[in-house]
C-alpha cells in the first residue's frame, strides 16, 4: 500500500474506531487495539514503528500509580478522610458537599481522577443514607472537583501525563502554570454548586447527630499498612517534585515508588498488580498506534497547515482556538483520543509556524481538555465510573439532566481559562 492510499487508510481506519469509541458499543480498549492492529496489517506502519509511537513513560506512570493506591486502599485512608470531613461538618449536608469537594480536588491531584472517585464515591453513598438525602447533588459535586483537580498537576488526569511526557514538561511546571487558575475555578464552581443544590441539600437535625456519631478511626483497617502507604506516597510527590531537576521521568518515580512498596508491605505482586487497569493501558497503546500512522503518512501535518491558515500563526488565535476546541470536543468525545490527536498536531503547527515557545499551547489544550470533560457525562472517564456506581445503587442520570447543570458550569470555567491564559501567556 503506498502514498494516497495509505493516506486514505490511517484517515479511514481512525475516524472509524474514534466513532466506534464515541459510540459506545464495542469496549473502547478493542476498537482501539484493533485499529491499531489494522494499519500494522494493512502496511501503514511497521511493528517496530508501531512500538515506537506507543508512549511508554505514559504507561509506566499509570502502572506505577495504579499499584501504589490499589495497596494503599487496604489501609481505609480514603474511607477516613471522608468521614473526617462530614464530621468537621458537623452533619450540614451543604458543608459535606463542599468538604468532599475540596478533598476530592486534592486527591486527583496528587492520585488521579478515577481512582480518586473509586474511593469517595462508595462513602458517598454511606453518608447519604445517614442524611437521608439524595447523594447525587454530592456525586455531581465529585465528579466536577476530579476533573478540575485534576487538571493541575502532571499526574492528575491522563491528558496532562500524555502532554508532559510528549514534551518533557515536569510535575513543577503544570503546578505553577496551572494551578493558580484552577484554585480560582474549583472555588467559583463549589459556590455555584452551593446555589443550585441549597434547597436539595437539606436534612434533620437528628440525622445529622448520625453524622457526628460516625468514628473515622474505625475506618482505618490497617494502621501498618497506613504508615507504608503515607511514606511511600511522600516520597513518590517529592520525587515528582524534583524529577525535571535528577533527569528522571515520571514513570521511573512512580514504577520505583510502587517496587518500595510492594518489597516493605511484602504484598503478592498478583494481588497488587490486580488493582492495575490494564483495558486503559492497552487503550492507550492502540491510540498511540493509531495516531503514529496518522504522523507517518502526513495526515497530522496537514491538518496543522489548516489549522495555521486559520489563525495566521499569531500565539493569541491559536491558544484560544485550541482551548475552545478542546473544551467542546472533550465534553462531547472522550478526551484521551482527543488529545492523543492534538499532540502531534500542535508539536507541527509550531514548527510549521515558527512558533518558537509551545509551553502557552499546551496550558490551552490541557486547560480545554480537561476541564471541557466536565461538559457532558461521557466527557471524561470519571464521569462514566461515577455514573455506573450510581445507577448500581439505583440512581441514574440523563445525559441531559447532568448536561442540563454541568455544561454551564464547564463554560464558565473555560471563560475563567480564557481570561487566565490571555493575561498571563497569550497577550
Amino acid at each position: 500500500m503506498e502514498g494516497n492510499s495509505q493516506i486514505i487508510f490511517a484517515t479511514a481506519v481512525f475516524l472509524i474506531s474514534y466513532a466506534i469509541i464515541i459510540s459506545e458499543k464495542i469496549h473502547r480498549t478493542v476498537v482501539a487495539l484493533l485499529g491499531g492492529m489494522l494499519v500494522i496489517i494493512g502496511g501503514v506502519i511497521n511493528q517496530e514503528q508501531a512500538i515506537e509511537a506507543i508512549d511508554f513513560n505514559t504507561i509506566g506512570l499509570l502502572v506505577g500509580m495504579m499499584v501504589i493506591v490499589g495497596i494503599a486502599r487496604n489501609s481505609g485512608l480514603f474511607e477516613y478522610l471522608a468521614v473526617r470531613a462530614a464530621k468537621q461538618s458537623k452533619g450540614d449536608p451543604i458543608k459535606i458537599m463542599i468538604s468532599l469537594t475540596l478533598i476530592t480536588a486534592l486527591l486527583s491531584a496528587l492520585l488521579d481522577n478515577v481512582t480518586t472517585v473509586l474511593l469517595i464515591v462508595p462513602i458517598t453513598f454511606s453518608i447519604a443514607r445517614s442524611l437521608e438525602i439524595s447523594p447525587l447533588p454530592i456525586l455531581f459535586a465529585e465528579v466536577l472537583a476530579s476533573n478540575i483537580g485534576g487538571t493541575s498537576t502532571l499526574i492528575g488526569d491522563p491528558p496532562n501525563i500524555m502532554i508532559g511526557s510528549a514534551t518533557g514538561l515536569g510535575f513543577m511546571d503544570f503546578v505553577v502554570n496551572l494551578a493558580p487558575v484552577i484554585v480560582v475555578i474549583l472555588l467559583v464552581t463549589a459556590y455555584l454548586l452551593k446555589l443550585i443544590y441549597r434547597k436539595q441539600l437539606v436534612t434533620r437535625p437528628e440525622l445529622k447527630a448520625n453524622i457526628m456519631r460516625m468514628d473515622p478511626i474505625s475506618e482505618i483497617k490497617d494502621p501498618v499498612l497506613l504508615k507504608k502507604s503515607l511514606s511511600i506516597i511522600g516520597l513518590v510527590i517529592f520525587g515528582f517534585f524534583i524529577h525535571q531537576y535528577v533527569h528522571l521521568e515520571s514513570a521511573t518515580i512512580a514504577l520505583t515508588g510502587a517496587a518500595l512498596l510492594l518489597l516493605i508491605t511484602r504484598d503478592d505482586p498478583e494481588h497488587a498488580l490486580g488493582a492495575v487497569e490494564w483495558p486503559v493501558l492497552f487503550f492507550f497503546a492502540g491510540l498511540f498506534i493509531l495516531v503514529g500512522a496518522l504522523e507517518h503518512v502526513g495526515v497530522i501535518e496537514w491538518v496543522a497547515l489548516e489549522g495555521l491558515k486559520l489563525t495566521g500563526g499569531a500565539l493569541l488565535p491559536t491558544g484560544l482556538l485550541i482551548l475552545w476546541l478542546s473544551a467542546i470536543a472533550s465534553a462531547f468525545v472522550d478526551n484521551i483520543p482527543f488529545v492523543a490527536t492534538m499532540i502531534p498536531l500542535i508539536e507541527d503547527m509550531g514548527r510549521l509556524g515558527g512558533i518558537a515557545d509551545l509551553n502557552p499551547l499546551w496550558w490551552s489544550l490541557s486547560l480545554g481538555a480537561c476541564l471541557g470533560g466536565n461538559g457532558t457525562i461521557i466527557g471524561a472517564s470519571a464521569n462514566v465510573v461515577v455514573a455506573g456506581m450510581a445507577e448500581k445503587e439505583g440512581y441514574h442520570w440523563t445525559f441531559v439532566g447532568f448536561m442540563k447543570v454541568a455544561f454551564p458550569l464547564m463554560i464558565v470555567s473555560i471563560l475563567i481559562s480564557t481570561v487566565y491564559l490571555y493575561f498571563f501567556f497569550l497577550s
